[in-house]
């Protein structure tokens, strides 16, 4: 499958690029970040593309959206955003910042369970722990929500939507640039977990697909997505 063709948002100056190699207004090490996500090669069963960025949270910024699917269902989504300031900032101790939002419904029994904001946290930190990635900063929160039904909805069964809201900064490797596309893949890890399908087991991330491999970077069907802040 195709890898995301998405653009490139320099926000100090409040233009877009094509995410070509061409111009030198961004950051080599941020189009490389970006390149890494791209053609990032994920597991079956998630759906993703390219989303418009915030315009108020970094210099540079990169969106992607994301659902697991199960024929026509979405079981859950969200949504990862790559920032950069290459000037550094003080709250993320570093010069890259991943933010993201992962949202599902869950399954009554489960919504039940008094531990389960640590549990969903500790599926996000240990996402990105079996993958071997090292990140510092971490910070986020955990949200329950309920909705019982009443007057004409009232046979709706009551149902309970779980959100998980976080950003960590990835520590970076050679020429300053994260493993942006293992963040991808334990991002990918924590959606499909809090989707309710089992783990996954490890593997390449980038280049080309081979015919039964893991999904590329594809296009969602036309949906309302989540909103990352």
């Amino acid at each position: 499958m195709a890898a995301a063709q998405g653009q490139f948002s320099d926000h100090s100056n409040g233009t877009e690029g094509t995410g070509s190699a061409e111009g030198g207004s961004v950051p080599s090490a941020f189009r490389t970040a970006v390149e890494a996500l791209r053609s990032a090669r994920l597991r079956p069963g998630i759906e993703i593309e390219p989303t418009p960025p915030p315009k108020r949270l970094a210099p540079y910024a990169y969106a992607l959206e994301a659902a697991v699917v199960d024929g026509e269902d979405d079981l859950a989504d969200g949504r990862l955003i790559l920032l950069h300031d290459p000037a550094g900032h003080e709250a993320w101790q570093g010069v890259f910042r991943l933010v993201t939002l992962v949202r599902a419904e869950l399954e009554p029994e489960m919504a039940a369970d008094p531990l389960l904001p640590e549990v969903c946290w500790s599926w996000l930190t240990g996402a990105l722990e079996a993958r071997g990635l090292s990140y510092g900063e971490a910070g986020g929160t955990v949200t329950r929500a309920g909705s019982y039904y009443f007057g004409g909805l009232a046979e709706r069964r009551p149902a309970t939507q779980i959100e998980i809201r976080a950003s960590w900064t990835p520590r970076e490797g050679r020429a300053g640039v994260p493993d942006t596309a293992a963040h991808l893949a334990a991002w990918c890890d924590l959606l499909c977990q809090i989707a309710g399908l089992p783990p996954a087991t490890p593997g390449p991330l980038q280049g080309p697909a081979e015919a039964g491999s893991g999904a590329g970077v594809v296009s969602l069907p036309q949906r309302r997505g989540p909103q990352a802040s």
